[in-house]
């Protein structure tokens, strides 16, 4: 995968027959049928994630883009501890190769975008991660913004963390999962890495690239059961639509 070669999407409108193909082209790849007959929905979504991109975005503490609060993890690295934070805050600048003007500005943008998806859908919490590999060599999903309680940074794409992990299965499959009910979802034998206990709500999105290859995801949760309806799995729609032209 090419990293930073791509500009946030200002052209080719979506209420073009273009862009509806477009849209019609990710929900089917991603297996959205729930979404199916909202596309106006999703290219409205679009438009509106695009315009909040469109103001200059005012970076006043670029360290502040990079760096985040961790929750520790258990000692085989499988669960967080919600209540108790990691000493040191993780550190996007490693994974990423270092600090640059270009991933400062387009950390920004994806901060704008999850606040506005949080915002738009009323989501407890909301992030968007990209594939990446780490010093060691290891494929992993890592958090590059987000709202909402502190959260694991970085989950592996292994089929073995995948069981017991929506993230990391959306990251392997390319496909997207909605969760109605968490408790009945794990009762049932699926997959769930619990970072809130009070989360009832998952939609994971992927993020594709124009080859279909998955270059991240989108995760939103919310306290309540059955809260992705079509309406707001069209946001997300959108905004994986648009998150994946902003990637550093």
């Amino acid at each position: 995968m090419t990293h930073g070669k791509s500009e946030p999407m200002t052209g080719r409108p979506l209420n073009t027959p273009d862009g509806a193909a477009r849209v019609a082209a990710y929900l089917r790849a991603a297996g959205l049928d729930q979404v199916e007959g909202h596309e106006d929905e999703v290219a409205l979504a679009i438009a509106d994630f695009l315009e909040a991109m469109a103001d200059k975005v005012a970076i006043g503490d670029a360290a502040s883009l990079y760096a985040y609060p961790v929750p520790m993890l258990t000692e085989d690295g499988t669960c967080s501890l919600p209540d108790a934070l990691a000493p040191v805050p993780y550190d996007l600048s490693g994974i990423l190769g270092g600090r640059s003007e270009q991933a400062t500005r387009r950390l920004a943008l994806l901060e704008r975008l999850v606040e506005r998806a949080q915002e738009t859908t009323g989501s407890d919490w909301v992030g968007i991660y990209q594939r990446r590999t780490t010093p060691a060599g290891s494929p992993v999903l890592v958090k590059l913004a987000y709202v909402g309680r502190a959260s694991r940074a970085e989950f592996p794409l292994t089929p073995e963390f995948a069981a017991g992990s929506t993230n990391s299965t959306v990251g392997l499959t390319g496909r997207a999962l909605v969760i109605d009910d968490v408790k009945r979802h794990v009762a049932d034998g699926g997959g769930f890495y619990v970072c809130d206990g009070e989360v009832q709500s998952e939609a994971c999105l992927p993020l594709l690239d124009e080859a279909r290859a998955v270059v991240g995801i989108v995760d939103a949760e919310a306290k309540p059961r059955s809260f992705y309806n079509p309406v707001r799995l069209a946001t997300l729609s959108a905004l994986a639509i648009v998150a994946a032209a902003v990637l550093p």
